[in-house]
């Protein structure tokens, strides 16, 4: 029998993490280095060799991909296990960024098919909190040709060219497949995103690590990758929250996510998807019940609610990101 599930967060080290998540997900991921800079937690996986399981309930322990295998549309939808299989096909991360990370760009389906045997890579960051004057970068500051672009990069003026944008709690942005972007010095996102690990890095601030080595460029897989034609104003996403009701912040044909803000009880009808919801807490507290079965959240949790569902009840107070496909 399904319910609402939660999985066991996966810490991901890197050289622009902090120590946020240690303290935020530590406990839920178990045994970690908390000397570490964690970047990323993989709340909710299929990418092959960081499989997510169950944290708690009788599946506790089952992966994802298990999961699909036995329940299949039960769990995901029809039209979503038709298209994908056993693959889940949308990858869920934290990130807390205590430095600026690399300017890179991601393939899109077709493209990343040709080159990895993989999906492709569109995204969305939903910024949680930040410090003030925190910014990110999305796409050219001007339009741009390709011979520009590689003249910038050579001569080592690409910042130059970059869009930055000043961002704040609450803000949202879509990163389509082909947008360049960097994430900036002390914002924290959720991101929502195609189930693909694969970047092209095409600047890093010419860092190095702590053996003085400098992370591997991808100038010349990207350069084929980005789409110069894209106009970035389209990646900022404009919305008005309401209570007690699910508000559209992005969709495309990979995922939509909603903003829900919930203070009480109401019920969502579900029944109509056919799809999984995941439901992630970005503030507040708030109680599931899908048929009796009853999960708590709190900020930073996340739960996937199988397809099978068609009501499910919410009660508390508290900010949801609300995503499905």
């Amino acid at each position: 029998m399904l319910y609402p599930l939660k999985f066991k967060p996966r810490l991901k080290e890197r050289i622009w993490g902090g120590s946020i998540l240690a303290e935020k997900k530590g406990k839920a991921a178990g045994r970690i280095d908390r000397s570490k800079k964690y970047g990323e937690s993989w709340d909710l996986s299929c990418v092959k060799g960081d499989i997510s399981s169950v944290a708690s309930g009788m599946l506790k322990g089952n992966n994802l991909e298990e999961l699909i295998e036995v329940y299949m549309g039960d769990l995901v939808g029809e039209k979503v296990f038709e298209k994908y299989g056993l693959e889940f096909p949308l990858l869920i991360k934290t990130l807390d960024c205590n430095d600026v990370l690399s300017v890179q760009v991601h393939p899109d389906d077709e493209l990343a098919a040709e080159r990895h045997n993989s999906l492709g890579k569109t995204e969305m960051w939903y910024v949680t909190s930040c410090e003030e004057g925190a910014a990110i970068y999305i796409g050219f500051n001007r339009e741009i040709t390709r011979e520009e672009y590689l003249d910038a990069v050579s001569s080592g003026h690409l910042v130059d060219l970059l869009n930055r944008v000043e961002v704040k709690a609450g803000d949202a942005f879509f990163i389509p497949a082909g947008l360049v972007h960097a994430l900036g010095k002390g914002v924290q996102v959720v991101e929502i995103q195609q189930t693909s690990d694969v970047t092209y890095r095409i600047y890093d601030w010419d860092r190095v690590d702590d053996e003085g080595k400098s992370r591997e460029l991808h100038t010349a897989l990207a350069v084929d990758a980005i789409d110069f034609a894209m106009r970035t104003e389209d990646s900022i996403c404009r919305y008005v929250p309401k209570l007690n009701e699910s508000v559209e912040i992005a969709k495309c044909k990979y995922f939509t996510t909603n903003i829900l803000q919930v203070e009480g009880e109401i019920a969502k009808d579900y029944a109509s998807l056919d799809s999984f919801v995941i439901l992630m807490c970005i503030g507040g507290e708030a109680e599931i019940d899908a048929d009796g079965n009853v999960e708590k959240m709190a900020d930073g949790d996340v739960v996937l609610l199988p397809a099978e569902f068609n009501e499910v009840v919410i009660k508390g107070s508290a900010k949801l990101l609300e995503v499905s496909i």
